[in-house]
């Protein structure tokens, strides 16, 4: 039996709580090619999400079946910490800010 992929969940780093959702699957966009998927994130109690957005699979550009990659904690912990690192500040007001990370989600 295979493990089904989590489309969200809550998740503690570095003593903060944060929740996370699958915003978008990977995708073709008519003027800009494939695009990776795009995970949201909000801290408890705050105000502001963040969209972070992966590159698209290597899959997806040689032209294989679509499909998308695995989420775990450390990968959503690493997103976490990228977006507050290139300046995401949870508690204020205002649109979800986007960030891009890598494959890893550095």
């Amino acid at each position: 039996m295979s493990k089904p992929q989590s489309n969200g969940g809550t998740i503690d780093v570095d003593g903060a709580t944060y929740d996370w959702h699958l915003q978008r699957e990977p995708h073709q966009s008519d003027d800009e090619g494939w695009k990776g998927m795009t995970i949201s994130l909000l801290q408890h109690g705050a105000k502001r999400e963040a969209w972070v957005e992966f590159p698209p699979s290597k899959r997806l550009l040689k032209g294989l079946p679509r499909g998308r990659l695995q989420l775990d904690g450390a990968t959503i912990s690493r997103c976490v910490r990228a977006a507050l690192s290139a300046g995401w500040e949870p508690t204020t007001r205002g649109k979800p800010v986007t960030f891009t990370v890598d494959a890893e989600g550095n």
